[in-house]
């Protein structure tokens, strides 16, 4: 964050992420007024976060390595002399550091470890010595089960190299999903035993709960992203979704997105989705469909 026009007299709003201690410290020096909205749940993670480093624990964290959540969580480490921590962005990358803590034939060389860790790790990160001591720590927005998974897999290469008493002394698991996150993640898994036809996800394209939730209804119904309802055009029936996980996927139109005939339809959206935008695009569906809205406005008191 760019923070060179700040002055004392300006107000400024954390985010529910947080800001890395860099940043924080940065802003305290300006002399700014700190109104602090992080999640409790990330503070959670920070504080746990923060111990393992006291301990001597390196922190793995699941998380995208780019999220403002992710790189204030790590930052952590950073309270205590020597913390250390490393990011894994999803059970596919958590295999390479699976295998090399377990030492498994095929695994990465320290060299080409080091480099694929670069920018995902604490400065001067040395997998041979800081794989040692772990602790499980993840972004908030992720999938539950996929942090747990991660965190049991690293349990696993532990007992695997050195038995199941060094993995109780040397190995510690933390997970925390943010509350609103979580009843998300667990009403559409609900929400899929009985799949709709159409599932209707809607948030921010770049917001990791929205995405992951888009994700999860993927594998069971047809499922369209849209930021918002002015993603589905009245006139021509179209909606202009993101498709895949990938935050760099574009945009695409889809104009058979709806069946012709009755069909059900499922609605999500993201933590901070304002309940209005829910409604917004469900009237566009329902205007799409020629079908007549009898909207009863809440009475005002006089």
């Amino acid at each position: 964050f760019d923070f060179s026009h700040l002055t004392p007299e300006d107000v400024v709003i954390l985010p529910a992420f947080g800001l890395t201690l860099q940043d924080f410290e940065n802003l305290k020096k300006i002399g700014c007024i700190l109104v602090d909205t992080t999640c409790g749940s990330v503070l959670v993670v920070w504080k746990r976060v923060e111990k393992y480093a006291k301990d001597g624990f390196t922190a793995v964290i699941h998380g995208k390595y780019t999220h403002e959540e992710s790189r204030a969580t790590a930052s952590q480490v950073e309270k205590h002399e020597g913390g250390k921590y490393i990011i894994v962005r999803d059970m596919e990358e958590g295999g390479l550091l699976f295998d090399y803590i377990a030492k498994r034939p095929g695994h990465l060389s320290r060299e080409a470890f080091m480099e694929h860790f670069a920018s995902k790790a604490s400065e001067g990160f040395d997998p041979d010595t800081d794989l040692e001591y772990i602790g499980v720590a993840n972004q908030t927005t992720m999938l539950a089960k996929e942090s747990l998974a991660i965190g049991w897999k690293v349990h696993e290469a532990f007992v695997e190299r050195f038995g199941e008493e060094y993995a109780s002394t040397h190995f510690r698991s933390f997970g925390t999903i943010c509350s609103a996150t979580q009843e998300r993640q667990d009403a559409v898994a609900d929400m899929m035993e009985d799949s709709p036809d159409v599932m209707l996800v809607i948030g921010g394209y770049n917001s990791s709960n929205t995405n992951h939730l888009a994700h999860l209804c993927r594998q069971h119904t047809a499922t369209f992203h849209v930021e918002d309802a002015t993603c589905i055009n009245i006139d021509t029936g179209s909606v202009l979704h993101k498709p895949e996980l990938d935050p760099a996927t574009p945009e695409v139109e889809d104009y058979d997105w709806l069946p012709r005939g009755p069909f059900s339809l499922g609605i999500t959206a993201g933590a901070s989705t304002p309940n209005n935008k829910i409604g917004e695009a469900l009237i566009r569906i329902l205007q799409v469909r020629d079908i007549d809205i009898d909207l009863k406005m809440p009475e005002t008191a006089e």
